[in-house]
């Protein structure tokens, strides 16, 4: 099956093509109906990518599965934004055009767009030649003593962030997942713990390389957007690419780790056991490979 471009990817790009274009130059209001159906389309695209590479993807593989990811990513991004109440460290232009009704709808649409976007770029990124490999490196283990040293730290950094977010909002991208990770083992969820006790960081690489990629187009399309983001960073406010400083792409990193952690305890806590292995951002295994292949 692997070589043949699905109709989704077409479909996708089309979308791609229209709401770019129309999100860059249609005069006034326009990302708050644009924002999703480009974002879909790019969504579509990566995963017809996918499915060109090696013969399955999310939405081949179960598509009621896919539409799921959109609905779990509403609350997922939802969290952040109670988060940044208090930190502050990015801002709507163009929000107080709508009533919080519509506001929270719009927003909650285009929020939606957050997990099929990063967990299909970090599938196509395990694709990619460096990557189809296991990447060995530093054994963390999801024993008792390091996942109460995760848990309690994800605790110690949310709370210094709460109390002085202007030295340490670096931590909105970095204690959620240091929360949510070891509720995950400790329930028997899936979590990144299963490949780094192996000393298998291939799939935390194909996360990383994956939101870096969605990061770049998420930036690159926001900047001539209208309503859009713009960022109030303490401290390293410079050398922007786009709106976002560049040092501020460090972030998306553990972002993705912690997008990985929050849908798998969504499902989790839903009993969805059939969807603990859908999102696939390790190399195939030979045995995968002769199963899409055939």
């Amino acid at each position: 099956m692997r070589g043949r471009t699905p109709l989704h990817a077409w479909i996708g790009l089309g979308l791609v093509v229209i709401f770019w274009g129309l999100n860059w130059v249609y005069p006034g209001l326009r990302t708050h109906w644009c924002f999703f159906f480009l974002w879909l389309g790019y969504c579509l695209v990566v995963d017809g990518l996918v499915f060109i590479r090696k013969g399955t993807s999310l939405l081949t593989r179960n598509p009621k599965a896919y539409a799921g990811l959109f609905i779990a990513s509403v609350p997922g991004w939802w969290l952040f934004e109670l988060i940044n109440l208090r930190v502050q460290n990015w801002e709507y232009l163009g929000a107080e055009a709508f009533d919080p009704i519509q506001y929270l709808l719009l927003t909650s649409l285009s929020f939606s767009t957050v997990m099929p976007a990063v967990f299909g770029t970090a599938e196509l990124a395990s694709t990619f030649p460096w990557l189809k490999r296991k990447r060995l490196g530093w054994r963390i283990k999801p024993d008792r003593r390091t996942t109460l040293i995760f848990f309690a730290a994800g605790w110690i950094m949310l709370g210094l962030l709460l109390l002085y977010p202007r030295i340490f909002f670096p931590f909105v991208w970095l204690s959620v997942y240091f929360i949510f990770e070891p509720i995950n083992i400790w329930l028997g969820h899936r979590s990144l713990a299963d490949y780094t006790a192996k000393g298998d960081w291939s799939p935390m690489y194909a996360l990383w390389t994956g939101v870096i990629i969605t990061g770049f187009f998420w930036e690159m399309w926001n900047y001539y957007a209208f309503p859009k983001w713009v960022y109030h960073v303490p401290y390293v406010d410079f050398l922007h690419i786009f709106e976002m400083p560049i040092l501020g792409y460090g972030g998306y990193l553990p972002f993705s780790m912690e997008l990985f952690a929050l849908y798998h305890l969504l499902i989790g806590l839903l009993k969805a056991d059939w969807l603990r292995d859908y999102v696939q951002i390790a190399p195939q295994t030979p045995e995968q490979k002769t199963k899409t292949a055939s």
